[in-house]
């Protein structure tokens, strides 16, 4: 197996201080070295790993096979037209017809295919799954999320905007049914079809374990976030795969004239007086250990406290089954009204229907995998087949990626290799259930005879990736505002990048406007250090 994006190691910095040192190259932290570097500031960015991204990157997973997979994050949404015009990515970023196809659990025979080019194909698929009444709600609600996310993601290139500010814009019933009631009393209350109600709330439950009436309101930080991309809420595909946007972060950083280090993994950061201390190890254990005048954490904030010698945050806990698969054909599908092409090119989603979520995530929390586990699947090489070699494409081969739902850290942590062939024999099982044939019967086999087919558990992407508990966000999301305007806040909590050091900033995952591909906190981190 052999990752995208490896680069050859340097084993010391260039100079004794920086005016910036970055720990950690995941897609923000590059973000924050390219825009400071550009600014003309003298920029160190530090990777423990041998390759730049994060989970941002593509791999050719399976021995001998020429298919390039998004191994970890796979679509994009959040990342506005700003990062990408400033620091000059050339990404093509493509829209799918298809929203979303869902078969009826209890007859995955028919089956909701939301067609974005056709509103009466839509209209007329509704009725199919005896949601006829919900067309015109759904409709509805599609017009007052497109308005929440205009309202919304305009604001994510500025400094935080106040909650007076956003509730103002967005009006006092989004206020009401967003920020101050649980999301499950809005779904319940817009539709009436336990399905539609299912398709909806997963947007709430992506990387969040929450049912529908949690009073913490995470699962609606999580829709809000899920709904407001790039001011309408689509979720593209990149070309080239999620590594395109990192080979051209990484360019950027070049471009700029960043000094990275790959392999060499912080140990501490440490201030005093007027500057930061940053110690780090290289590939062969040798420390090394520079001078800044700042440090911005592209590392989880739990990270952050540990290389600072303080006593981590409470752990968050990530909560999916990410599968990555590699088909010979497209399974055939029992709904005979719907192509498999049309389909897998959107969120195909499995037992996602209301009832079964809130099923999933009671026997999930009892410390269960849950008996029918919902997911939801895409062909990325449906809408962009360069990630596929030309003899795997000649031969129609395509790449599945399932993201499943209600699969907290928990159930992994005693035994990790049993569990995750545990859940995923039982999410092989739920998919099985709406297809026409076992999905094994489509899986293409590597060069050594095995199976194209990898499952990573919330314990795995904490291995593989850095990702503390396995959380995809760092930590639980947050609302992108401040309570209220105060005028003596620093630049760095105006844009939610803040510690309690001004001279250490977050620029990943875990600040204000964190989670999801978007290079929004690396961003934001940089403009904080910039006075912009």
């Amino acid at each position: 197996m052999t990752d995208e994006g490896a680069s050859t190691p340097a084993t010391r910095p260039s100079r004794a201080r920086y005016d910036a040192v970055v720990v950690g190259g995941g897609h923000n932290g590059m973000t924050a070295a390219a825009y400071l570097a550009q600014a003309g500031r003298s920029v160190l960015l530090l990777e423990a790993g041998d390759h730049l991204g994060g989970a941002t990157r593509s791999a050719r997973v399976f021995p001998g096979v020429d298919a390039r997979l998004s191994r970890y994050s796979y679509l994009v949404s959040l990342m506005p037209a700003a990062v990408r015009d400033e620091l000059g990515l050339r990404l093509d970023l493509r829209r799918r017809r298809f929203s979303s196809y869902t078969p009826l659990p209890i007859d995955p025979a028919r089956g909701l295919l939301v067609d974005n080019a056709d509103d009466d194909a839509t209209r007329r698929s509704f009725e199919a799954v005896g949601a006829a009444d919900d067309a015109t709600a759904w409709r509805a609600f599609g017009a007052r999320t497109a308005a929440l996310a205009r309202a919304v993601f305009g604001t994510v290139t500025d400094e935080l905007p106040t909650a007076e500010a956003v509730r103002e814009q967005i009006g006092a019933q989004w206020w009401t049914d967003l920020v101050e009631r649980p999301l499950g009393e809005l779904v319940e209350r817009s539709f009436s079809s336990d399905l539609v109600r299912g398709v909806v709330l997963t947007d709430a439950l992506i990387g969040t374990f929450a049912g529908a009436h949690d009073l913490s309101l995470v699962q609606n930080r999580c829709f809000l976030y899920h709904v407001i991309g790039g001011g309408t809420g689509d979720w593209d595909v990149p070309v080239g795969g999620m590594g395109a946007v990192a080979a051209e972060l990484e360019t950027a950083c070049r471009r700029a004239g960043v000094e990275v280090l790959t392999s060499a993994r912080a140990t501490s950061v440490g201030t005093s007086g007027s500057a930061v201390e940053v110690a780090w190890h290289d590939a062969d254990g040798r420390e090394h250990a520079v001078a800044a005048g700042h440090v911005l954490a592209g590392c989880s904030p739990r990270d952050l406290d540990r290389l600072r010698g303080r006593e981590p945050a409470a752990e968050p806990e990530g909560a999916q089954l990410k599968v990555n698969m590699l088909l010979t054909r497209l399974p055939r599908l029992r709904d005979p009204a719907v192509d498999p092409a049309a389909a897998f090119s959107g969120t195909f989603h499995v037992h996602e229907g209301y009832a079964q979520l809130q099923q999933a995530y009671e026997e999930a929390a009892a410390g269960r995998v849950p008996a029918v586990p919902p997911s939801e699947i895409y062909c990325h090489s449906l809408t962009d087949p360069s990630i596929l070699g030309p003899d795997v494409r000649e031969r129609g081969w395509h790449t599945l990626t399932l993201f499943g739902l209600h699969m907290p850290a928990r159930l992994f942590r005693g035994d990790p290799e049993g569990a995750r062939a545990e859940a995923l024999a039982a999410t092989l099982r739920s998919l099985d259930s709406v297809l026409a044939e076992p999905i094994e019967d489509c899986i293409a086999l590597d060069a050594d005879g095995r199976p194209c087919l990898e499952a990573r558990s919330p314990v795995d992407l904490e291995t593989d990736v850095g990702l503390p508990g396995g959380h995809i966000f760092h930590r639980d999301l947050s609302w992108p505002w401040r309570d209220r305007d105060e005028g003596d806040a620093t630049p760095a909590a105006r844009w939610g990048v803040a510690t309690d050091d001004a001279r250490v900033l977050l620029c990943g995952a875990g600040a204000v406007r964190g989670g999801g591909v978007s290079g929004i906190p690396g961003r934001s981190a940089a403009m904080a250090l910039l006075g912009r």
